[in-house]
């Protein structure tokens, strides 16, 4: 459904930003139900509301257009996730779980979808490649640390950062698992399970404080003098 057109009455650097942002939900949402071969420049413009004069303004090509809602859609859903933390305070159950849930609702089939869709055409497409995998490397650095501060760890430590990249693949593949038929209470049994795995073989940044405390005051008590 295209959107309505935007009023000439708004300031021209709003309506420049508006038009922007208007393009790159359009192209994350035509990527989701059409495909990559269907989502053309003219169709996310329409979708937008846009001219097609007014999308080349602010993006040359389809791939750099995608690319970049691709990255618009992924910084969104993390600022979601955060805004929603800050809420629940990650309350119930183990923190890990709790992590995990907010993770898997957030993702979001429509943006999934067209992430998917567009990673499988830059498997055979080399230009769009090239201009995925520095994507690719960005979100993933920035979804990454958010899943780090939200299950409080610490990736410095020995084995942390593989178990929160393993978190992320279980995450991505429970998604891709769901696509064509939903599993819920299997998908919520692997979230549990999974979890519990977590929380024994990754310490918390707690813990790690807790026991970092402990170490120094049994130091302190070593090294004083014994009075008479």
């Amino acid at each position: 459904m295209a959107r309505a057109p935007i009023s000439s009455a708004v300031p021209k650097q709003h309506r420049s930003r508006v038009t922007r942002e208007r393009l790159l939900r359009a192209a994350v949402e035509c990527l989701a139900e059409l495909g990559w071969a269907r989502t053309t420049m003219g169709v996310i413009a329409d979708r937008a509301g846009v001219s097609r004069g007014a999308s080349q303004h602010h993006f040359h090509t389809r791939d750099e257009l995608v690319t970049a809602a691709i990255e618009y859609g992924a910084r969104a859903r993390l600022e979601e996730i955060r805004r929603e933390a800050s809420i629940t305070a990650i309350p119930r159950r183990s923190r890990s779980e709790a992590v995990l849930d907010l993770l898997v609702r957030s993702s979001g089939n429509t943006l999934f979808m067209a992430a998917l869709q567009l990673w499988v055409a830059g498997a055979s497409d080399e230009r769009l490649r090239e201009q995925l995998i520095p994507l690719e490397a960005r979100v993933g650095r920035e979804v990454h640390r958010v899943t780090a501060e939200l299950l409080g760890v610490d990736d410095r430590q020995p084995g942390v950062y593989e178990s929160i990249e393993a978190t992320l693949d279980l995450v991505r593949g429970l998604m891709l698992a769901n696509l064509l038929r939903a599993h819920p209470e299997r998908s919520e049994k692997v979230l549990h399970q999974y979890a519990r795995m977590l929380d024994a073989a990754v310490p918390s940044v707690s813990s790690l404080s807790s026991l970092s405390s402990t170490a120094s005051k049994r130091s302190s008590k070593k090294a004083k003098p014994q009075g008479k």
